[in-house]
């Protein structure tokens, strides 16, 4: 694999951390709001480690991302049909 090639795994493992789905119902707000919050610095964390290292450390790099935002799954009810521009 290409460092271009693990440069990209590692931005796609950083979108899917962060792009999670916005809440069905108000009520479920704060969750999502913790949600983001702990992906987004799971995501920090991990980028600001690929830059220290070498760019073949790229992979592992996202491979420990996708990991750890396992491990703070969506548990509330997602808004399957979210307004544009929101």
């Amino acid at each position: 694999m290409s460092t271009l090639d693990e440069l990209r795994t590692l931005l796609e493992a950083v979108v899917e951390a962060i792009d999670v789905p916005f809440p069905d119902t108000g009520a479920d707000v704060e969750a999502y709001r913790a949600l983001l919050d702990r992906r987004a610095g799971l995501a920090v964390i991990v980028a600001r480690a690929a830059l220290a290292e070498k760019p073949d450390a790229y992979a592992w790099n996202a491979a420990y991302l996708r990991r750890k935002a396992a491990e703070y799954p969506i548990t509330y009810r997602a808004d399957e049909k979210p307004e544009a521009g929101r």
